[in-house]
């Protein structure tokens, strides 16, 4: 029993220097104590493989067998009166080299994340004279910018609300003490846990209340980085007929996703299967195409009732996914859970199997090249694919470190060649490129190292490797 002891030690000692932590609220405080209580007694649900099903169509619907939504505009509007939309603004754009948050990053036109997002919204309200509210959830690292931002949009015809995630601290994996009461970190002494956050924090937020006194009904929660994620009037329209809890939309694996989280029916309930939770010997068949034919956009859609019940029950219990993290040399730990696996706590959760046109993150400069080439047009804020390309999914593209900040990338881009008849791109070394290039079939540019390699301007290349400008 001396091990049990030792964790209900460590939690109250725990708790004694969580408790004196002035930074963060009552509920912020009870609900990271929660997680560690959890993660240490060992909560983790173990699955037995065998009785892992794929889901039937009745648990995961094909969109193509959703009913289409009545052309009377005012059913429309009725039914788009029920809606608000949450977008997961807590990220910050370093990775691509950027300061503040990742979604004032230009996507395209001279259009940011957040920018396409509001015209969208604005331009479903002007269409059927609805009022769908955005939510933006920030994290402390994003929060005093995005207000800021927001400020232009003060005119639209949307209201904007803002909220926080929570705000936790970092474990010192050594003692297991907060670090912000061991040494002054400033923000790197805390983190956000993750989006599974959402629901406590739209409850204690008093965001939830809130929409439900204006008659809303459901939620459409999706990451800002995904350009494909719009209102779609057609899964909301089922998921009010049905009375679903929860949807998760999920879309067919390319061998690009392969380690993304899958929907099973486990037990007679729909739930979230990640890479993670998977046994060893099991990896690649959970990896294969065959039986697992799907996966999470993290594009979610939830009952804005069913989402306040469950958080007073205190009953989402996601998964539980440790991050061990280093801070100026100290091994620090954080808890995080996703919003996906929350869907075995919902009643009557059902995934819908949407057209890969409602997942297009925008995770690197990579990504930004196919949403600023002619594969897309701008409408309403959202991008349509180019009708001229056969192949239904987009080239695949790497680019060397030469390119990984987005300065970096629009630098080496006089202008972004056409990639309709693309397969591949492969880019390594000191590239640059003129205007005017058409990029066909597999193209592969490597620059010697130490040579710089320019692509003229109105260079048509196509199934070719490139060392120097002679193989141009």
């Amino acid at each position: 029993m001396a091990a049990v002891a030792s964790d209900v030690e460590k939690l109250s000692i725990l708790q004694a220097a969580v408790a004196g932590l002035g930074q963060i609220s009552e509920n912020e405080k009870s609900g990271f104590i929660g997680l560690v209580s959890r993660y240490l007694s060992g909560d983790v649900e173990h699955l037995e493989w065998s009785k892992i099903q794929t889901p039937t169509d009745e648990i995961v619907v094909p969109y193509e067998s959703l009913t289409p939504p009545s052309e009377d505009l005012e059913a429309t509007r009725k039914i788009l009166d029920k809606l608000a939309v949450l977008k997961l603004n807590g990220g910050l754009g370093t990775t691509m080299g950027c300061t503040g948050p990742k979604s004032v990053i230009e996507v395209r036109n001279g259009y940011t994340f957040l920018d396409l997002i509001v015209i969208q919204i604005e331009a479903l309200n002007k269409k059927y004279g609805c009022n769908v509210p955005l939510l933006l959830m920030n994290s402390f690292n994003t929060h005093d910018d995005t207000l800021k931002i927001v400020e232009k949009y003060a005119s639209s015809n949307i209201e904007i609300h803002t909220f926080n995630q929570s705000q936790y601290p970092r474990l010192v994996i050594d003692d297991f003490l907060p670090l912000p009461s061991k040494a002054e970190k400033g923000k790197e002494g805390w983190y956000p846990p993750g989006h599974g956050d959402v629901f406590p924090s739209l409850v204690n937020s008093g965001k939830l209340e809130a929409l439900l006194s204006k008659g809303k009904e459901y939620i459409f929660i999706a990451n800002s980085d995904n350009l494909g994620a719009i209102v779609d009037i057609k899964i909301l329209n089922h998921l009010i007929h049905n009375e679903n809890g929860y949807c998760m939309e999920v879309t067919p694996k390319t061998l690009a996703d392969v380690k993304g989280g899958t929907l099973i029916s486990y037990e007679g309930r729909v739930q979230l299967l990640e890479i993670a939770q998977v046994p060893d010997e099991h990896v690649n068949e959970f990896k294969s195409i065959e039986k697992f034919k799907i996966f999470n956009t993290n594009n979610l859609w939830a009952n804005l009732k069913a989402i306040k019940r469950l958080v007073e029950a205190d009953a989402l219990k996601m998964e539980i996914i440790p991050n061990p993290k280093e801070v100026d040399g100290i091994k620090v730990l954080q808890l995080e859970t996703a919003a996906g696996a929350a869907i075995r706590f919902f009643d009557n959760a059902i995934g819908v199997n949407v057209p890969r046109s409602r997942f297009l993150p925008v995770k690197a400069t990579s990504d930004l090249l196919l949403v600023q080439s002619d594969l897309y047009t701008l409408a309403d804020g959202f991008l349509v694919r180019n009708k001229a390309r056969t192949n239904s999914a987009n080239p695949s593209i790497e680019l060397g470190p030469e390119f990984k900040k987005v300065a970096s990338f629009l630098a080496r881009f006089k202008s972004i060649p056409s990639i309709v008849e693309l397969d591949s791109l492969k880019v390594s070394g000191d590239v640059w490129f003129g205007t005017g290039i058409v990029l066909k079939g597999k193209v592969v540019i490597t620059a010697s190292p130490g040579e710089k390699l320019e692509i003229p301007n109105d260079s048509v290349i196509e199934n070719k490797e490139i060392e120097s400008h002679h193989d141009i």
